[in-house]
């Protein structure tokens, strides 16, 4: 009698690494997380943007949730966090998008969708007008300046805008919350809502 054979399980081991990336600006601070086959092979490549005045440790609790799928990026917008500051003048949505366009062009992506949480909702639209080929989604869980939306809404090669309540996510979203925001995202995107809960 020959033994059953044992099917094994895919790994789900997320891994995790920061870098720093040239910008116009100096060096962005990176934290970065995708699946153990890599991430390449799977769903669009996630950029995650945080609001002004925190860093990408809002995300802390959500890289290792969003990254079972697919690859995922969370820099530190200039002067936060850990990444050099732009030059005096600016808002902080242009200048923010100007650093993250070099970054995704450094990381040669060709594709990839965007959430931007609170304020950076109006960097993720920022980025879409910056390089529309490139985005194929923003989710927006913030505001975004009305009149900017409506320009990217005229772009030929306009991205999927999704909108997701922002109410009960905060800047920093921990564990429970983390959870709570990649269901909304998903859901937003279509994308199959079985995850782990944190």
């Amino acid at each position: 009698m020959s033994k059953p054979k044992i099917r094994s399980t895919p790994d789900t081991t997320v891994r995790s690494r920061r870098a720093y990336f040239d910008c116009r600006y100096g060096q962005l601070h990176v934290r970065t997380a995708f699946p153990a086959t890599g991430g390449f092979d799977e769903q669009v490549t996630l950029l995650c943007l945080h609001p002004e005045g925190a860093s990408s440790r809002a995300f802390s609790d959500f890289l290792p949730l969003a990254a079972l799928q697919r690859s995922v990026y969370a820099p530190d917008l200039p002067g936060c966090g850990e990444s050099d500051p732009a030059a005096a003048g600016g808002e902080f949505a242009t200048v923010a998008a100007a650093a993250v366009a070099d970054l995704v062009a450094d990381l040669r992506l060709r594709r990839i969708d965007v959430i931007g949480l609170h304020s950076g909702a109006a960097v993720a639209v920022e980025l879409a007008l910056l390089r529309p080929a490139l985005v194929r989604a923003l989710v927006l869980a913030g505001a975004a300046p009305p009149q900017r939306l409506a320009l990217l809404g005229q772009q030929t090669a306009s991205p999927q805008v999704h909108r997701i309540d922002p109410a009960g996510i905060p800047a920093t979203p921990p564990g429970r919350s983390a959870s709570e925001l990649l269901a909304r995202m998903d859901q937003a995107l279509g994308a199959p809502g079985a995850r782990p809960a944190a």
